[in-house]
């Protein structure tokens, strides 16, 4: 039987409204240069600009993957409730993936949020500037264990400066602050994370 040698997964985390367009796109770029998919949460923002710089990048080998919360759950509007996304889904997304959870922001490590679908799928993250739930995205990553990488530039996440973040959780982050660095931080964080 064959052995099916799988793609890597980097899930990129970040503002759903503001794109921080120079980061976006270096952490973009930077995934598809590492040969791996790029998985985002499939909206607007920090999700979007990644995604477009990764899609327009030569010799790509992965996919876009985005994780699309839905509107409400719903079961608990019935079955003849037509499934729709919260947000459009964005151009750049080549192989959506439609989930029935919509919780997000300060809710987003609740039960019924894509934010642990986000992490789990991901064998490393790149967490961007962003608000509360960019801040749980942060949190999951820890908690599953994933490499997990600050790409804030001269940004902050939920209020926080990377040195903050990385005094709070001391020996468990990795700070990248241009595109070399970051490229360099994926591949440690790759390089010792097999797929499950």
């Amino acid at each position: 039987m064959p052995v099916v040698n799988r793609l890597k997964i980097v899930g990129v985390m970040g503002s759903g409204t503001e794109p921080f367009t120079e980061l976006a796109q270096a952490a973009g770029e930077a995934v598809a240069e590492s040969g791996c998919h790029l998985l985002t949460g499939a909206g607007a923002g920090v999700m979007h600009a990644a995604a477009q710089a990764f899609v327009q990048s030569r010799n790509r080998k992965g996919l876009s993957l985005g994780i699309v919360r839905a509107h409400s759950l719903p079961m608990l509007h019935g079955s003849s409730r037509a499934w729709e996304p919260m947000a459009p889904i964005n151009d750049y997304v080549e192989l959506p993936i439609k989930t029935h959870l919509p919780e997000s922001g300060e809710r987003g490590q609740d039960f019924y949020s894509r934010n642990h679908i986000n992490v789990l799928t991901s064998d490393a993250v790149v967490v961007l500037p962003g608000n509360a739930g960019t801040k749980t995205e942060l949190d999951l990553a820890l908690q599953y264990g994933r490499p997990t990488i600050l790409f804030l530039g001269k940004h902050r996440l939920h209020g926080r400066t990377a040195a903050d973040l990385q005094e709070q959780h001391p020996g468990r982050l990795q700070i990248a602050n241009d595109k070399t660095d970051l490229s360099a931080c994926l591949r440690r964080a790759l390089e010792f994370r097999s797929p499950e």
